[in-house]
């Protein structure tokens, strides 16, 4: 795969208040929904395979959230972990949204608290980012990209949505779908987020990202299902809602490419 080109200059950081403290380089958003103990080894794993400075949000809709006190008792043990409260409405959507307003780093990560996102892929998703990058896709669907379990539905429908909007769609990834992704602050700054429901956000901020021609790059990654727990994921609910960007990629795209005629 020849990777799109990325700026050389890197993002500046997050300014703080003689009060605070520095912002990390990276904020993490960990949506959760009563993952209760499970949390715990997947919160551990990625704080240990982070070198670069950090924060955790683990992102609950209200506190008797199953998770909220295990996350609690790792207080001691993992102090870049901190539980954040989404006040703009239940849903994996608002907790996303509510995650990344409160992110103090230059950066910001979207991962699944299920343990299927591999955090040994995120040091080199910050190393794209720091040449330039504003969306770092981890990819499933590119050279050396895997996936195990999950409805087969689901899997091809994921597939061929990340592929053809690769291929045909103008897209630089080729998993615009999935939500383990990195940003920019600055460019989450520059967006206003029109998702609507679920899990959408992920190919609307990597369809606006392509149309606006920022630099956008990926890495391979091993997607597993979750092992224990129920998956939040609707798709007869929430698929409406992926086509709307999938045509919108493919509509905006065309019509850019007739002004410039």
């Amino acid at each position: 795969m020849t990777e799109p080109d990325v700026r050389s200059a890197a993002v500046p950081p997050g300014t703080a208040s003689a009060a605070d403290p520095a912002p990390p380089v990276l904020s993490v958003v960990m949506p959760v929904y009563n993952e209760g103990e499970r949390v715990v080894p997947v919160l551990r794993a990625l704080d240990g395979a982070l070198q670069t400075p950090h924060e955790i949000l683990v992102v609950h809709d209200f506190d008797a959230d199953t998770t909220v006190p295990p996350v609690r008792s790792l207080n001691a043990e993992l102090p870049s972990v901190r539980l954040h409260r989404n006040d703009l409405g239940r849903g994996v959507l608002n907790a996303m949204k509510s995650g990344m307003a409160a992110a103090r780093g230059r950066y910001v990560l979207v991962m699944m608290a299920d343990g299927s996102d591999d955090p040994h892929d995120v040091e080199r998703m910050l190393s794209l980012a720091a040449r330039g990058a504003d969306v770092v896709a981890a990819s499933r669907y590119m050279r050396g990209g895997r996936q195990f379990g999950g409805p087969r539905l689901k899997r091809t429908l994921s597939r061929l949505a990340g592929l053809s909007l690769h291929w045909f769609g103008g897209v630089p990834v080729h998993d615009p779908t999935n939500n383990f992704k990195l940003y920019s602050r600055e460019f989450l700054d520059s967006v206003t987020i029109e998702s609507r429901a679920g899990f959408e956000l992920a190919i609307e901020l990597s369809v606006k990202a392509a149309l606006a021609h920022r630099p956008m790059a990926e890495v391979p990654t091993t997607w597993r299902d979750r092992a224990a727990g129920e998956s939040r994921f609707r798709l007869r609910a929430w698929l409406p809602h992926y086509l709307r960007w999938y045509v919108y990629a493919f509509t905006h795209r065309h019509r850019g490419a007739r002004r410039g005629a």
